[in-house]
């Protein structure tokens, strides 16, 4: 067996045994593979045996990678983690199926533009700033409320949920508390919480996707 399908599945094992202790039933949060700066025949053993949501940061480098393995692989379904540009939403869709990181009106309104030229729709996490970290990208906890208000009221978005990177501390509870707390003021029913050094609080948090790239594929080069 692969050594990324072994890691992919103690991973997982990792998860299941933390759920079932906090006995919650009908919760099973999905694991994306950041797969970002690895090479497609890397990556392609975890095809193979049928992991299906994969993680990139680059729309540039997606396009490379992805656009024939997605054509042979249709049930694929590939998430942009990291910052988009608004001069690159044009590529992103409609290869990306999942956008965490809306943060701004400006973008937004870029999607939603580009989603009816291109006739598709991708499902899209809000980056909230839960640290309030200059150096971070997303909207600020206090600026959540109104900037939610703005775009569900606005655009013809399908918000489906919330996403943060919280800072890097040993224990990143509050943080993943926190965005259950802003969670309850919407009806959105995901979160993307939670990576390689943090998915099992995560889970424990119900977050609904778990982003695990190094755990996975190794340190990147």
């Amino acid at each position: 067996m692969h050594k990324t399908i072994e890691n992919l599945n103690h991973i997982q094992n990792q998860i299941n045994s933390k759920i079932l202790k906090l006995n919650i039933s009908n919760y099973k949060p999905k694991i994306i593979a950041i797969s970002k700066t690895f090479k497609i025949n890397h990556i392609s053993p975890l095809i193979e045996y049928g992991h299906r949501d994969f993680g990139e940061n680059k729309v540039q480098e997606a396009l490379e990678k992805w656009t024939e393995t997605k054509g042979n692989y249709k049930d694929i379904k590939l998430h942009l983690i990291g910052k988009l540009q608004t001069n690159k939403v044009k590529f992103c869709l409609p290869l990306f199926d999942y956008i965490h990181s809306l943060d701004s009106i400006k973008l937004a309104d870029k999607i939603a533009n580009e989603q009816i030229k291109k006739n598709f729709k991708p499902k899209i996490f809000i980056q909230v700033n839960v640290g309030d970290e200059d150096q971070k990208s997303g909207v600020t906890v206090k600026d959540f409320e109104s900037f939610y208000k703005k775009i569900t009221e606005d655009f013809d978005l399908n918000i489906i949920g919330l996403m943060c990177i919280p800072p890097f501390v040993d224990d990143t509870k509050k943080y993943f508390e926190k965005m259950i707390e802003l969670k309850s003021k919407t009806n959105l029913n995901e979160l993307s919480m939670g990576m390689s050094n943090d998915y099992v609080e995560a889970a424990k948090c119900s977050s609904t996707y778990v982003r695990v790239g190094s755990k996975i594929f190794g340190a990147r080069s």
